[in-house]
């Protein structure tokens, strides 16, 4: 209200003082933070010594020159009126706010009037960051984990003429404008959090009238831990009598704690090698590993682990090859841990082979593979394959065949006398098959006659007479021998079947009897009954 009415009296002046003189006045704005020293001017326009000059604030003279003579009541040591007519104000203070009215006579008679409205603006004060949820670390950095939602408050006392900016500094970004607003309180928050958002953030409060900023900055660090597990590995030592084995846990934050078996200190590292002397070591002995981190709690430490194995090479135990010829031997060896040094020897006495235009050493993933060039009866020896690590020597032992090269057809005539052998069983076989074909169709079988239950007599023609008269003879044939004529009963039982033979043996040809003729149909029943 004081400024108001200031502003509306500091008008009529001014347009009084025009209209009775007809010389111009001028406005003016001045800021100042309390405790400055601040001159508020009064003419400008050159060097000239006003005659008088008065300045009057909230209705009150409070300085003059001439007859006038200044208020008690707005008497104040620290306002000072110069020469030149300028007000002078030590040491400001919030108070002094307002409008001063001014007015000056110069020698040439001419007044100047003045108007200068006075900010004295303070702060801003009591900038303060608020950042949750975290964990305050005894550095006062604050900690928060990857994949939270993270809220920021920035705020001041409330004052005029003042804005908050949030700004973040990061190790990819440099003062990056998060947030702004006019008001005295600004939010912001970040949904899942990444690792890429931490560093820091400032609140910065700033006075719009005096241009002063205040900035309160807070550090965030966004811990987090790698979702698989630290990763164990051996290495090759430089002499076989210790093992190396490595254990790390990259990207992790902070830096994770890490220890090789039960009886060790944990060190923050996020690599940690150790060498092991052999002699304490044996084979299929398991050393873990184990991680330590902020974000795990002691019963969720993460662990790897190492199995030690002795070597085992493979490969072929005998090898065969042609003399005049090329021969690659091959060895593999993929399980020994640590890993093991393989080479080949030769020989009883296991000379090192040295590589050269004799023999050719390659290798191919987990294979040391040794190639010999023409194969001569002089290399029909022992190779060795030999590997070794820290827990032991084992070797696979190759015996190479070398073969003249006449014996190349040797393997093509056994197999052509094998296939002759195998089509000449076969052809005896389908020739047995096919005489036997009747026996084999009758049901007897293919080497004896199926038990069928019947029995076969041959009774003879002078022992038994049954049903002789009805089998009819046969004549007798041109070369003077005699006709038995075989006729089978089959006498039906509940049990068994008996079948009788009768055997006729034709008389002998008697010379002085007449050949009996046999009807057309006795021939036929007989030849019914041979055929059966």
């Amino acid at each position: 209200m004081n400024i108001v009415a200031s502003l509306t009296l500091l008008q009529l002046f001014l347009s009084a003082a025009a209209t009775v003189s007809g010389n111009f006045s001028t406005e003016t704005v001045q800021s100042a933070a309390p405790g400055d020293v601040v001159l508020l001017q009064c003419y400008t326009g050159g060097n000239l010594t006003p005659v008088w000059t008065t300045w009057m604030k909230d209705g009150h003279v409070i300085a003059k020159d001439g007859e006038l003579h200044v208020d008690s009541s707005a008497k104040d040591p620290r306002f000072t009126l110069e020469l030149n007519g300028s007000l002078s104000i030590s040491k400001v203070i919030s108070e002094d706010t307002g409008s001063f009215l001014c007015s000056s006579r110069l020698p040439d008679n001419r007044t100047i009037n003045a108007h200068v409205l006075l900010q004295v603006t303070s702060g801003p004060y009591n900038v303060t960051t608020v950042i949750y949820p975290t964990i305050v670390l005894p550095n006062r950095t604050l900690v928060t984990e990857e994949g939270k939602s993270v809220s920021f408050k920035c705020s001041t006392r409330p004052s005029p003429s003042q804005q908050l900016n949030l700004t973040f500094s990061g190790a990819s970004n440099n003062n990056t404008s998060l947030a702004f607003s006019p008001l005295p309180i600004l939010e912001y928050a970040i949904e899942n959090i990444q690792p890429s958002n931490q560093g820091v953030y400032t609140c910065s409060a700033l006075n719009t009238v005096s241009n002063h900023m205040v900035n309160n900055s807070t550090e965030l660090l966004v811990y987090y831990i790698p979702s698989r597990r630290p990763d164990c590995m051996s290495m090759k030592a430089q002499n076989s009598s210790s093992v190396q084995l490595n254990c790390s846990w990259f990207g992790a934050y902070p830096t994770p704690q890490l220890r090789w078996g039960k009886d060790g200190d944990f060190q923050v590292t996020d690599s940690l090698v150790v060498s092991l002397n052999s002699s304490t070591l044996k084979d299929g002995q398991t050393l873990t590993c184990t991680a330590r981190h902020e974000l795990l709690k002691n019963e969720k430490e993460r662990s790897c682990s190492v199995t030690l194995s002795l070597p085992y090479p493979a490969g072929e135990p005998i090898v065969s090859v042609l003399e005049g010829t090329n021969v690659t031997l091959s060895c593999r060896e993929f399980t020994a841990v640590p890993a093991a040094n393989t080479m080949w020897r030769k020989g009883q006495s296991q000379e090192p082979i040295v590589p050269g235009s004799k023999y050719v050493l390659s290798v191919e993933g987990p294979d040391l593979k040794l190639t010999i060039v023409n194969i001569s009866m002089y290399d029909e020896v022992y190779y060795f394959c030999r590997s070794e690590n820290a827990l032991g020597v084992r070797e696979l032992e190759v015996f190479l065949t070398v073969k003249a090269s006449s014996s190349a057809y040797t393997g093509a005539v056994i197999g052509v006398f094998i296939a002759a052998l195998i089509a000449g069983c076969a052809f005896i076989v389908a020739k047995i098959l096919y005489s036997r074909r009747h026996t084999i169709c009758l049901g007897g079988g293919f080497m004896q006659a199926e038990d069928r239950g019947d029995v076969v007599d041959l009774v003879e023609s002078d022992d038994e007479q049954i049903f002789q008269d009805a089998v009819p003879r046969l004549p007798p044939l041109t070369n003077g021998r005699h006709t038995t004529l075989v006729q089978i009963h089959r006498i039906p039982s509940s049990d068994d079947h008996e079948v009788i033979v009768e055997t006729h043996p034709e008389p002998p040809e008697q010379k002085d009897e007449p050949i009996e003729e046999k009807t057309e149909e006795s021939r036929e029943e007989v030849e019914e009954l041979v055929s059966f």
